[in-house]
C-alpha cells in the first residue's frame, strides 16, 4: 500500500465514522498494556443499546444454533461481553446481580435489581424487578420457564476462559431451574468478532502504518548505533509512539525487546541496551483513530544490529517463519475451498514445524489470537496449547498468527502477522510481507 494511498484512507476514516450494529467496548490488551476507555461514537454519549438489527442478528444465531435463549448475566461488571453485545454503558453503579434473556423468538425478558432498576434500559422489552433473593427465584424460574437450552457466558472446563464469565453458582442456579446451561462461545464469536467492510479496511490500514513505523523504530536503533549514542529500550519505545502518533495511530502499544529480554514474550523491560550485534525485537499494536470500530493492528518482527546475524539466530529464525508459514499455508488451502478450518487447527499446524525442529520446550504461547474491537478479541484464538478453541473460524474475521520460540536469558524469535479471511474465499495477511529473514541493520549496502 502507499503512503499516498495510505494518507487517503486515513482522511476518510477520521473523516466519515465507522458504523457497525455490534456495540463495543476496548479494555486493554494483555499483550501491550494501554489505557483504554470505553469507546463510543462520541466520547461523551453512552452506547445506543440493544439495536433492532443486532436483536436481529442474535436471534437468527441463537435459531440457527437451536438455542432457546442468550442468558446474561452480570455481577459488578463480571461479564464485558454481555455489555458489548446489548450495547450497554458499563460506566455507573453496578452493584446489584442483573439477568437478560435474549430469546430465540420475541422480546428480551429483563430482571434488575430495586435500587438499580435502569440496568438495563438500553435493552428493549418488559423489565421485572426484585429485591429478595426469593424475588429474585421467582421471578428468574418465570423468565426461564419454557427454555430448554440456553447459551451462558460459561465455557466447559474453562477451555475458552475469554468467554468463561460466569461463576459456577450462577450456571448451577439456572440448571436448577430446568434449562439446560450451553457454552455461548460460538454465539460470542459469530455476534463479536465478525468485522463490517469498514472495520476490516481499518484494520488494514493500522497494519501498515504498524509495520512503517517498526521500520523507522529499527532504523533508528541502527541510526543512534552507527552515531556512538546506542539506545535503550525505553528511549526506542519513545521514539516508536511519537511516530505512531504522528501516523494518526490510536492506542499504540508497544513491546522493544533487546537480547535476552525478547526471551520474554511480554517484556515490560525498558533498561536494556540496543548495543552492537544485539537482537531487537518490535512488537506493536494501535488503530486508526479513536472510533469505536476502529480497528487495530498487531505485528511483530526482529532485527539483528550487526554486520551479520549469527548462524544460531537465522537457524532459529528460519523455523519460526516456517511455522508461521504452515499456518497461513492451512488457511490458504482451506478457506477458499470453503473447508472449515478451526482455531486449534491452525495453532497444531505451527507448532508441529517447530517441535519437530527440537523446539517444542520453547513454546511458551498458542499461535495466535482473535483481533475484533479489541487487540485481543473474543473470537476465534489459534490456540490448541495454551488452551483448546475448536470453534471454526468464520468469514469477516481477523487473528493474529505469531509462533514464537524462546531461548531462556538469551533470546526469542516471535514474527507476527494479521490474517483476515474474507467473503469469497479470500485470504489477506496484512502488515506487508511477511519477514523472511533477520535483517542485519549494520550490514554493509551491496
Amino acid at each position: 500500500m502507499s503512503p499516498l494511498l495510505v494518507a487517503a484512507l486515513i482522511a476518510q476514516a477520521t473523516s466519515n465514522p465507522i458504523s457497525n450494529a455490534t456495540p463495543t467496548s476496548n479494555p486493554t490488551s494483555t499483550a501491550n498494556p494501554t489505557s483504554n476507555a470505553t469507546p463510543t461514537a462520541n466520547p461523551s454519549a453512552a452506547p445506543a443499546g440493544l439495536s433492532p438489527e443486532q436483536l436481529a442478528r442474535i436471534q437468527a444465531a441463537l435459531q440457527q444454533q437451536k438455542l432457546d435463549g442468550w442468558l446474561f448475566y452480570d455481577f459488578r461488571g463480571s461479564d464485558p461481553i454481555a455489555y458489548r453485545v446489548l450495547g450497554l454503558d458499563p460506566r455507573g453503579i453496578r452493584s446489584r446481580r442483573w439477568y437478560c434473556l435474549v430469546p430465540a423468538r420475541g422480546q428480551p425478558q429483563k430482571l434488575v435489581h430495586a435500587i438499580e432498576p435502569h440496568a438495563l434500559d438500553g435493552v428493549p422489552g418488559p423489565a421485572a424487578t426484585y429485591a429478595s433473593w426469593r424475588v429474585r427465584d421467582r421471578e428468574l424460574g418465570r423468565i426461564l420457564r419454557g427454555a430448554r437450552r440456553v447459551a451462558m457466558e460459561y465455557s466447559p472446563r474453562n477451555e475458552i476462559p475469554t468467554v468463561s464469565r460466569v461463576d459456577a453458582g450462577a450456571v448451577e442456579l439456572v440448571r436448577a431451574m430446568g434449562a439446560e446451561v450451553v457454552s455461548s462461545a460460538e454465539l460470542v464469536a459469530q455476534i463479536g468478532s465478525v468485522l463490517s467492510s469498514e472495520e476490516l479496511a481499518s484494520q488494514a490500514i493500522a497494519a501498515e502504518l504498524l509495520a512503517q513505523a517498526q521500520e523507522a523504530t529499527a532504523q533508528e536503533a541502527a541510526r543512534r548505533l552507527r552515531a556512538g549514542q546506542p539506545a535503550t529500550e525505553r528511549e526506542l519505545g519513545d521514539f516508536a509512539r511519537l511516530r505512531m502518533e504522528e501516523q494518526g495511530l490510536a492506542e499504540a502499544g508497544t513491546i522493544v525487546a533487546v537480547d535476552g529480554h525478547s526471551a520474554d514474550p511480554h517484556s515490560q523491560a525498558q533498561d536494556g541496551i540496543a548495543g552492537k550485534n544485539s537482537l531487537l525485537l518490535l512488537d506493536f499494536t494501535g488503530r486508526v483513530g479513536t472510533g469505536p470500530h476502529a480497528i487495530q493492528g498487531d505485528l511483530t518482527r526482529v532485527y539483528f544490529l550487526g554486520e551479520r546475524v549469527p548462524d544460531e539466530i537465522q537457524r532459529v529464525a528460519a523455523v519460526v517463519f516456517q511455522a508461521r508459514d504452515a499456518a497461513l499455508d492451512l488457511l490458504r488451502q482451506r478457506w477458499p475451498a470453503g473447508r472449515p478450518v478451526t482455531g486449534a487447527e491452525v495453532d497444531r499446524a505451527a507448532r508441529e514445524v517447530i517441535e519437530r525442529a527440537g523446539f517444542g520446550e520453547q513454546i511458551l504461547h498458542r499461535t495466535g489470537h482473535s483481533i475484533d474491537v479489541r487487540v485481543h478479541g473474543d473470537g476465534v484464538n489459534n490456540d490448541d496449547f495454551e488452551t483448546r478453541d475448536t470453534r471454526r473460524h468464520l468469514a469477516g474475521t481477523c487473528s493474529s498468527v505469531e509462533p514464537g520460540i524462546y531461548l531462556a536469558n538469551r533470546f526469542g524469535i516471535r514474527s507476527e502477522v494479521d490474517v483476515c479471511l474474507l467473503e469469497g474465499g479470500k485470504v489477506e495477511v496484512r502488515g506487508g510481507e511477511p519477514q523472511r529473514l533477520v535483517p542485519a541493520l549494520l550490514a554493509a549496502p551491496k
